[in-house]
């Protein structure tokens, strides 16, 4: 038997005695990342309820986290998992839990008071969060009381401060305000004028916004044809201030490349206006001026 065949021999010896003891006697650690938390400890005082908690949110086992919770009717376990993590996109979604603490503060033959620290592993170092909990004994198990930070729901509304700015507040992604939200700003083209110059015909007008809040704003040009034909469109891109403060006025610019005004016979102009976050947008009435002698001749009608 050679050198080699004896060292392969001793090393598939040493990893069958290495899985053998790991199965024997696992280690904790190990054991509270693969979910097996009930063969670690049991519930059987208030400390051990509070580490299992613990154990759980660490290997985000929420459904057993939340079960083992006795106020758990207050909320939904998606309410719970957002308590815990915070909302999205924040540093803790995209943190992990490295360690949880337990220190008992108070304890009695049926209740108790325990702080439980989270340790999260963050690209900036490590976070702590403590969440003080109530613990509760129930029968031969203790049950810890999840301190749930609620927020309240509150209708759409504009709250105007006092240095010039306005905080428009929106439905969030756990309201449910049914049909309400936020309307749109009210934006109006105030003047309009056709040009043609060497590289094509351009459009130069001004734009308001009505409203009494910031609005998102853009303007939208069609130009038809003699025979009613719709010959192009653009918008005003780059060629414009996108965000008006209320009453506020901005100027704006539409290019349309290689054409000459003796093609167009009208011109369609919509404006376009939204809230802050883009969410509500709202386009307005279109309104179509005719082209007559190469010149503005704005008829003011609503399509």
């Amino acid at each position: 038997m050679n050198k080699g065949t004896v060292v392969a021999i001793l090393l598939g010896a040493a990893t069958v005695l290495l899985v053998m003891v790991g199965t024997v006697w696992p280690v904790p650690s190990a054991l509270a990342y693969a979910g097996a938390h009930s063969m670690l400890r049991s519930s059987s005082t208030a400390e051990a309820a509070v580490r299992n908690l613990g154990d759980d949110i660490r290997s985000q086992s929420w459904d057993k986290a939340y079960a083992s919770l006795a106020n758990k009717a207050q909320f939904t376990e998606s309410e719970f998992v957002h308590d815990v993590t915070g909302e999205f996109p924040s540093l803790l979604t995209y943190s992990t839990i490295s360690d949880c603490q337990v220190r008992p503060l108070r304890a009695s033959d049926s209740e108790a008071e325990i702080d439980l620290k989270l340790h999260w592993a963050t690209v900036v170092g490590i976070s702590g969060r403590i969440f003080h909990l109530h613990v509760v004994r129930n029968g031969d198990k203790w049950e810890p009381e999840w301190p749930i930070v609620t927020e309240p729901t509150v209708p759409p509304q504009v709250i105007p401060v006092n240095y010039l700015r306005w905080d428009v507040i929106y439905r969030g992604p756990g309201d449910d305000w049914g049909a309400q939200d936020v309307e749109a700003p009210h934006v109006r083209i105030v003047d309009m004028h056709p040009l043609e110059r060497a590289d094509g015909v351009i459009i130069l007008g001004e734009l308001l916004n009505e409203d009494v809040v910031p609005a998102h704003v853009a303007v939208s040009a069609t130009l038809i044809s003699k025979s009613q034909t719709q010959i192009a469109t653009e918008d005003s891109f780059d060629k414009i201030s996108h965000l008006l403060l209320p009453k506020q006025v901005t100027p704006f610019l539409i290019r349309f490349p290689n054409l000459t005004l003796a093609q167009v016979g009208s011109i369609r102009m919509t404006p376009q206006s939204s809230s802050s976050n883009c969410r509500n947008q709202h386009r307005h009435p279109v309104l179509a001026w005719e082209v007559m002698n190469l010149e503005y001749a704005g008829t003011g009608t609503i399509a």
